[in-house]
């Protein structure tokens, strides 16, 4: 197979990173990102795509890199949509105007989640889901720490503390009905996260917190618990902490729609409200739950599978197949 470059933009939930890692070596890949500040954000990332030259360009996110990329003649574009752009900024009243320019101006469009597939079509007919993949170089299977009979379930809430987009409420609300028998630990990250330890202590529930650290080292949260909750979106749409979770040999309570083919394999669905999370962490069919996502995660999620659909991409994009 022939070499080509690709100008990888930005960067989702280490996507691109993962990506990267596993594509083989005849794909030269050159990694733009930029920081948290205005310049960068502007024309610093500006400056740093003008420089490029490549076969492709693949840019997270359907906001202003893919939007300076098209303008700045920088063909053929792939855009990558995350989440928030289609869900949410596509509604804006400046912003907004970018997204649909950007996706009807890149020759291919990718989502991340089936939900908003439908959205992103309706302004490009080309665009298709890919499912995140997971590094399972770093997350991968331990066995269940050594507990005594008379030790409690270890659960670790692992997404970011937010009421409205994650429903860490509902976890709280849920864990707090057996307080007496489970250890609950928390991430001290989110906008929510003062609220939560409020609602917490009214409740009676003794949440643990842990530091924020670096991506890599989640996966120890990941394997010092039992069994990990995972946000419970009105969307309906698997995160990266219950996929890392997964992948590290942990069962994982989120909330799936059943509305979507793409997660037609994954064993819990519909699972959004208190009564239904008390009866799975009260089970005692945790190993053939976490068998079963498991399974899930190795079809639809494994980097391997995913870089073979991504090769194929970027040749027919390339080639205007």
């Amino acid at each position: 197979m022939s070499s080509m470059k690709v100008v990888m933009v930005n960067d989702c939930a280490y996507v691109g990173e993962t990506l990267i890692k596993y594509l083989p070596k005849n794909f030269f890949i050159q990694h733009l990102k930029r920081s948290g500040g205005f310049f960068d954000k502007t024309l610093g990332i500006a400056w740093k795509i003008f420089r490029t030259k490549g076969d492709i360009y693949h840019i997270h996110y359907l906001l202003q890199e893919c939007w300076l990329a098209l303008k700045l003649g920088k063909h053929p574009v792939i855009g990558h949509a995350h989440g928030s752009d289609l869900r949410k900024t596509i509604n804006h009243r400046v912003w907004g105007r970018i997204v649909r320019y950007n996706l009807k101006n890149c020759r291919k469009v990718l989502v991340s989640t089936p939900d908003i597939l439908e959205g992103a079509r309706e302004f490009n007919e080309n665009a298709e889901y890919l499912p995140n993949p997971v590094d399972t170089s770093i997350f991968y299977p331990k066995p269940l720490p050594k507990r005594s009979d008379n030790d409690k379930l270890h659960v670790l809430i692992g997404s970011a503390n937010d009421w409205k987009t994650k429903g860490t409420d509902i976890a709280i609300q849920a864990l707090s009905r057996i307080r007496e028998h489970v250890r609950a630990y928390i991430i001290r990250y989110g906008k929510d996260f003062d609220k939560t330890l409020k609602l917490a202590n009214s409740l009676g529930l003794k949440l643990h917190v842990l530091p924020k650290v670096p991506h890599v080292d989640v996966r120890n949260y990941y394997w010092n618990a039992d069994l990990v909750i995972d946000q419970f979106p009105k969307s309906g749409t698997i995160g990266m902490v219950a996929l890392e979770a997964i992948a590290c040999g942990r069962p994982v309570i989120t909330h799936i729609s059943s509305e979507y083919f793409a997660y037609r394999d994954f064993p819990l669905k519909d699972i959004y409200d208190v009564d239904k999370i008390v009866e799975i962490l009260v089970s005692k069919n945790r190993s053939e739950l976490w068998s079963a996502e498991y399974r899930y995660l190795i079809e639809n999620h494994q980097p391997q599978r995913l870089v073979k659909k991504v090769q194929d991409i970027y040749l027919k994009v390339r080639n205007r197949v």
